[in-house]
């Protein structure tokens, strides 16, 4: 053997693997983060989508970034979400924007805004037409960086203890409800409480809230509402759609590396898209239950959305004239919410509204 060259030849292959190494270690290294949840483990969708997603990005980073899934209350409250993101007590946390509204009412524009966008649109709008950026600027501020993953689709307007037949009859109803829905319905006359969602059976059932809005009728008949509300109103016009998703810390999103980055977004996509997937599959059917139950099925009358449409906007336009975050995205949502509405209502909604009457008046 030529010693000479073995030496050479060795020489530049352990070099090669000591250059090699470190490389590759910081592409991929072990991460072990804390990820809290709003959201009740009780809950048939967005619970289960948040294990899905924490195991998919675990497969994707070959088992280095693992995620660790805690539920509300178990290491924070579970309107505390924010808080304990920004404060980097965890790392990232899974929410609604909304809930943080009164840090400042434009957290809302990332979850929902009464009278605001359908699923479709929001998504379009968030994805497509910039919307996601410009929140991510704003949340900038707050040390956190947002990553969307899922929707309810249109909410159904919550449980009531009576019978709401007017605008009057919204006096002095103690109602939880979030978000600029909440604002707004302040100005019709109710008091606005904002509960997690495993608060919201008790409340009921003691008579401290006299309603209560959560999503749809899959999440709200395992909340067990029906047992402690007579009425279902519906549609829920201050969520035309909810979007939830993730903020995580902005120091911790700047360090993570980029392949994780792409894994954490990629999959946020899929199980946004499965979420929704699960409402609209699922729904009908716990509906039904609902209905078979005893439930009281009723259409909010037209003076009350009427109301909560022209109350929606002069509020809207008195939160801007304070506000220049507010200003800022309401100027960026109104003007794709206006371009949306006109396509939807030249193909999208005459398609549906044909249908669904004509499948009721064919029977098929």
């Amino acid at each position: 053997m030529d010693r000479r060259k073995f030496a050479v030849t060795a020489g530049v292959g352990a070099a090669g693997a000591v250059m090699g190494a470190p490389a590759i270690a910081q592409q991929s290294p072990n991460v072990k983060w804390r990820w809290v949840s709003s959201y009740p483990k009780t809950l048939a969708t967005s619970y289960p989508m948040t294990q899905a997603f924490a195991q998919r990005v675990s497969e994707l980073t070959d088992g280095k970034f693992q995620i660790q899934l805690f539920g509300p209350g178990e290491i924070v409250a579970p309107l505390a979400v924010l808080d304990a993101v920004q404060s980097g007590a965890v790392e990232a946390g899974f929410t609604a924007t909304f809930f943080y509204y009164g840090k400042d009412p434009t957290f809302a524009f990332g979850s929902a805004i009464p009278f605001g966008l359908n699923t479709r649109q929001h998504a379009a709008w968030m994805y497509a037409g910039g919307g996601l950026d410009l929140l991510n600027q704003f949340h900038a501020g707050y040390g956190v960086h947002y990553v969307p993953m899922g929707f309810t689709g249109a909410q159904m307007g919550g449980w009531y203890r009576k019978e709401i037949k007017t605008v009057k009859d919204l006096d002095g109803l103690k109602m939880r409800i979030s978000g600029i829905g909440g604002q707004v319905m302040q100005r019709l006359g109710v008091t606005p409480q904002q509960l997690a969602a495993g608060d919201v059976y008790a409340a009921l059932e003691r008579g401290l809230l006299d309603a209560a809005e959560y999503t749809n009728p899959i999440d709200d008949e395992v909340l067990g509402m029906h047992k402690v509300a007579k009425y279902y109103y519906y549609p829920g016009w201050w969520e035309g759609s909810v979007q939830v998703g993730h903020f995580i810390n902005q120091q911790k999103w700047a360090e993570l590396p980029e392949r994780y980055k792409i894994a954490v977004q990629a999959v946020a996509r899929e199980q946004e898209q499965a979420i929704i997937n699960n409402y609209d599959a699922k729904n009908a059917a716990a509906l039904k239950r609902l209905i078979a139950l005893g439930v009281n099925i009723k259409t909010f009358p037209r003076e009350v959305m009427s109301a909560g449409y022209k109350a929606t906007f002069e509020h809207m336009d008195e939160l801007a004239s304070k506000n220049a975050n507010f200003k800022k995205v309401m100027d960026h949502y109104m003007a794709f919410r206006a371009d949306a509405l006109l396509w939807f209502r030249v193909a999208e909604s005459s398609y549906d509204n044909f249908v669904q009457a004509e499948s009721v008046r064919v029977k098929r």
